[in-house]
């Protein structure tokens, strides 16, 4: 008996535009037994509400869209409690959680490595309610990160986009937080902090891969104090170039498994692509391999 699988599509991911591509993702599980039901996603949330309703009558879930549709669709299976297997194509402009996983950039690829795929539990995170696949981040960067397009990152390279990045630093206000985090607290004038489970956040704070495991039940987490001198300064930038934030005084770089962040100002976080509120008191939590995803 065939498989039963649903594909999520975002229709306005850039790589979808093309007739062809979807054309040859159902063409590749259709060779490989899997009959499949098309949904189209008509507004942002939309594939949460399609998973929410759907889920358990599929074998497999394969979205294809952006970090975000990924997203969308991870949430829907958390807020039923089901652990459906999730296959992503990615086709956005931001695919940072994709090229963490190793996923092939090329459509045809990556549901070919879908169809004939194994399961790997990965790690998601909660904002307080908001369920996360990758990156819950405030401060430098940010902003500038999503909403500039892939295609120009890749274009300008990372170094010069870092350096384009830093030209925000001398009009950003830092912000007070305590971090308590695992026991462990960290207190000081922030800039810029990335609760991530991934390699890369926006394309400018990027991690070594040997530094990420994204199945341990940590999160790695950088905060970048507020450069008080010049000599500051250059050890950020040097981090963000080399990806290498040990042993730098201006940088606080750890693993966890749950913080709580405290401040008094105003904070607004990005929390996989979207805006979320962290002022007062709020607490991320690592949701150990809750995740699985053929790959």
């Amino acid at each position: 008996m065939n498989k039963k699988l649903l594909l999520i599509i975002n229709p306005v991911a850039g790589k979808m535009k093309s007739k062809n591509a979807l054309f040859d993702i159902v063409k590749v599980f259709s060779d490989n037994d899997f009959d499949v039901s098309i949904r189209l996603t008509k507004r942002r949330g939309h594939g949460t509400e399609i998973v929410e309703n759907e889920h358990m009558n599929y074998d497999l879930i394969v979205c294809v869209g952006g970090d975000g549709t990924l997203n969308e669709v991870v949430r829907g299976l958390v807020r039923c409690g089901a652990d459906t297997p999730v296959g992503y194509i990615p086709a956005g402009s931001t695919n940072d959680f994709a090229s963490s996983i190793g996923l092939s950039p090329n459509i045809k690829t990556a549901a070919e490595n879908i169809a004939k795929g194994e399961k790997y539990q990965l790690d998601i995170g909660a904002f307080k309610d908001v369920i996360f696949t990758y990156i819950a981040s405030f401060g430098a960067f940010t902003a500038a990160s999503y909403s500039t397009p892939q295609a120009t990152k890749n274009a300008i390279g990372h170094i010069a986009y870092v350096l384009e990045g830093i030209k925000d630093l001398s009009t950003l206000k830092p912000v007070h937080i305590k971090v308590e985090a695992d026991g462990v607290i960290y207190e000081d004038d922030y800039i810029f902090g990335g609760i991530a489970n991934s390699t890369s956040v926006g394309g400018i704070v990027k991690l070594k891969k040997e530094m990420v495991d994204m199945s341990d039940g940590l999160f790695e987490i950088i905060l970048i104090k507020n450069p008080k001198n010049l000599n500051h300064l250059n050890e950020i930038v040097r981090s963000l170039m080399t990806s290498d934030y040990k042993n730098n005084k201006s940088v606080d770089y750890f693993n966890a498994s749950q913080i709580k962040i405290t401040t008094e100002d105003k904070l607004p976080f990005t929390v996989d692509g979207e805006y979320a509120d962290g002022s007062g008191s709020i607490t991320i939590k690592n949701l150990k391999q809750r995740l699985t995803i053929i790959k």
